[in-house]
């Protein structure tokens, strides 16, 4: 599969779906921490002598082997799954749609409970097979309080927060549908690595900024890459931000997972403009919280995403600024060409020029790859992404663009 495929309209496999279910009212075992979990079974009646046991035999159910029905729980007593099944769940969200393309990209199109929206609110996940991984973008939110000018997504109020169940069952749910659970299938003719896991990667990058729904985002984090469960190295996570420098601290010392930021531009007036977030929390505060963040190194780097406006940012001007900026921070640089959206006042770079602005810092030593994304056509690139659960819901975006999705984290 190649990075810089486009998909188009015509390619699009819709893929049947479940018939929708009713939102389940009652409390999910997903997102628990251990001693969360530990304290809803002893709420029900659970002995304390047995807490530590059950909560063990849960985990691995739901994290290791995958399951969604407490009846699959073999080594569970009757009695114990029957009061599982009467207070908790463990389903996974209703799916209310899902594309395929022909390069392997799927998209889920997912419907959660309303939670104070009002009404149910979707989101969505994407998934993009590359060659020896697989990576899946997960949004933290329903929609997005930021209004970053050059973003489509900007321009959709935020919902709500997602929860860390919320967060997590879009993992589990991907993992479902492609067979990586053990003793689980793929579905025939999924385009996915041909060795290790499907889901390999996972990256921060849908909608909304994860920092501002750090604690759930946090949990979600930190079960994921849990050794005894889902176990993802911290070194295949990724987290992108807009810059909430406060939290960039926490994430650091709470979570520590590979770092992005969206940059964007190299001077605080202009990134007042395009970043709105930047009149609180400055390029220096910014740039002094990427040099803290423990572990920096050649081989853990921090991605820079930097996207590409005509005469706006794109001057070589700015391209040594952005290499005076980074300097002393082992950094990616990940190029962005714009990827227009009706009503935006914005144009992509010449082609010539993103190449000039790459070249001149890769010979500053930084790596500079050009991302060019899928799904521009349908709205559905970095930076495009806009759901209609506005108070409900949206049904076209493919995948959110490789480039940003693709080489984050190890390899």
């Amino acid at each position: 599969m190649s990075a810089t495929d486009v998909i188009t309209p015509s390619r699009l496999k819709p893929m049947p779906v479940s018939q929708p279910v009713e939102l389940s009212p009652k409390p999910s075992l997903i997102g628990l921490t251990r001693e969360e979990m530990g304290a809803a079974l002893r709420e029900k009646g659970v002995a304390d002598k047995q807490i530590k046991m059950r909560v063990s035999q849960l985990w691995n159910w739901i994290y290791v082997r995958g399951v969604s029905d407490f009846d699959a729980m073999a080594n569970v007593s009757k009695d114990m799954r029957e009061m599982l099944k009467t207070h908790f769940t463990i389903a996974r969200p209703e799916i209310v749609e899902e594309q395929v393309s022909n390069d392997g990209t799927r998209k889920w199109l997912l419907r959660f409970p309303p939670r104070g929206a009002g009404r149910p609110v979707e989101v969505e996940s994407v998934y993009i097979p590359e060659e020896g991984r697989g990576t899946l973008c997960i949004s933290s939110q329903v929609g997005c309080s930021l209004t970053c000018s050059f973003c489509h997504t900007g321009t959709q109020r935020l919902v709500r927060n997602l929860t860390a169940e919320e967060i997590l069952s879009q993992l589990l749910l991907a993992r479902d549908r492609l067979g990586d659970f053990p003793d689980r299938e793929a579905p025939q003719g999924t385009i996915m690595p041909a060795e290790g896991r499907k889901v390999s990667n996972i990256v921060m990058m849908g909608m909304g900024e994860p920092l501002y729904n750090f604690e759930s985002v946090k949990t979600a984090l930190l079960i994921a890459s849990d050794g005894d469960g889902l176990s993802l190295s911290k070194r295949r996570i990724t987290l992108s931000t807009s810059g909430v420098v406060s939290e960039i601290y926490r994430t650091g010392d709470e979570i520590g997972v590979m770092l992005a930021i969206s940059l964007h531009a190299v001077r605080d007036d202009l990134r007042d403009m395009l970043v709105p977030i930047n009149k609180k929390y400055p390029l220096k505060e910014l740039m002094d919280a990427c040099r803290a963040y423990p572990g920096l190194s050649n081989a853990r780097r921090i991605t820079f995403e930097y996207v590409m406006l005509k005469g706006v940012n794109d001057s070589l001007e700015d391209a040594k600024g952005l290499i005076q900026l980074l300097k002393g921070i082992p950094a990616k640089i990940n190029l962005i060409p714009f990827n227009p959206w009706p009503g935006t006042n914005y144009q992509c770079s010449d082609w010539e020029q993103i190449e000039k602005f790459a070249d001149f810092i890769n010979s500053a030593g930084y790596a500079s790859p050009i991302r060019t994304p899928r799904g521009r056509d349908i709205l559905a690139a970095c930076g495009q992404l806009k759901s209609e659960s506005e108070r409900m819901r949206k049904t076209e975006r493919l995948a959110f663009e490789a480039m940003m999705i693709a080489n984050h984290g190890e390899d």
